[in-house]
């Protein structure tokens, strides 16, 4: 795993590849600490192209 700066909040928790389907896999870690449900929980996908960072939200439904 390589070392990342951690210049905000934000915490790095792996790289990942992306599937040819189209899917990220998201760590266990997120499920565990936002308090999600695969099949059940939504998100917002944000696109900051200056920055070149997908942002995903929790929705509130």
């Amino acid at each position: 795993m390589k070392s990342k700066v951690n210049t905000t909040s934000r915490i790095y928790l792996d790289d990942y590849v992306l599937q040819k389907d189209m899917r990220i896999r998201m760590p266990k870690e997120i499920i565990k600490n936002l308090r999600i449900k695969p099949g059940e929980s939504f998100f917002e996908i944000y696109l900051d192209l200056k920055r070149k960072e997908i942002i995903l939200t929790v929705k509130e439904v």
